[in-house]
């Protein structure tokens, strides 16, 4: 019998990540339009939240960003499941008023001792400060940090040159310092892309609950 090998697993997914990709895209617009039963729901909102404690500490805790340079395209995949949750809780509250278990247990905690009044305002002020503060704020960081590291751009191609011309580095050194600007830029620029869906998605949030 063969053994399981990780190398060869994470060989097979580097090979295939497209099309692991695609597939990952094509079910999530499948929730969008197909009705979840309410168990899977609560299985895809427990994958959901895992997801999103595993991205914050992965963003804690990593020391360069270019680590983790598909960190843009993970941002709009967790999105896009998000929203699709949103739209199918939404279908099953609206259907048949059952959005599964783990909605249920959350909007206990969210209205304490049964007052829907102050729940509501609770849940308003969660919203807002999503919308407002996190969603806004991450789009003026992202767009401040893709402008000054395109800006600075010039002046770091001119400072190898520089140490290129002087002897201090080698072709290969200047090469692979040129490589991780453009690399940089590319972080930089992809993450103000996918700051503005974050927005867009508390956008579609904020009018799905209205």
């Amino acid at each position: 019998m063969p053994k399981f090998n990780l190398g060869n697993l994470n060989e097979l997914i580097s090979k295939y990540s497209d099309i692991v990709l695609a597939g990952l895209v094509i079910s999530v617009v499948g929730m969008i339009i197909i009705p979840l039963p309410t168990w899977l729901l609560d299985i895809l909102l427990v994958v959901n939240l895992t997801l999103a404690i595993l991205i914050i500490m992965v963003a804690l805790y990593i020391t360069d960003a270019l680590k983790l340079a598909s960190f843009p395209t993970i941002l709009l995949i967790a999105t896009l499941f998000r929203l699709a949750l949103n739209i199918s809780s939404t279908r099953l509250i609206l259907w048949q008023a059952d959005a599964g278990d783990v909605i249920q247990q959350f909007g206990s905690f969210v209205v304490p001792g049964g007052d829907y009044i102050v729940g509501g305002v609770i849940f308003i002020i969660i919203t807002l400060v999503n919308f407002i503060v996190i969603a806004k704020g991450a789009e003026r960081v992202s767009e401040v940090g893709a402008r000054f590291t395109l800006d600075a751009m010039p002046g770091k191609q001119m400072s190898i040159d520089a140490d290129l011309n002087a002897g201090v580095i080698d072709r290969e050194e200047a090469k692979r310092r040129r490589s991780k600007i453009e690399r940089e830029a590319d972080f930089y620029g992809s993450m103000d892309g996918a700051s503005k869906f974050v927005k867009g998605d508390a956008i579609a949030a904020l009018l799905i609950l209205g």
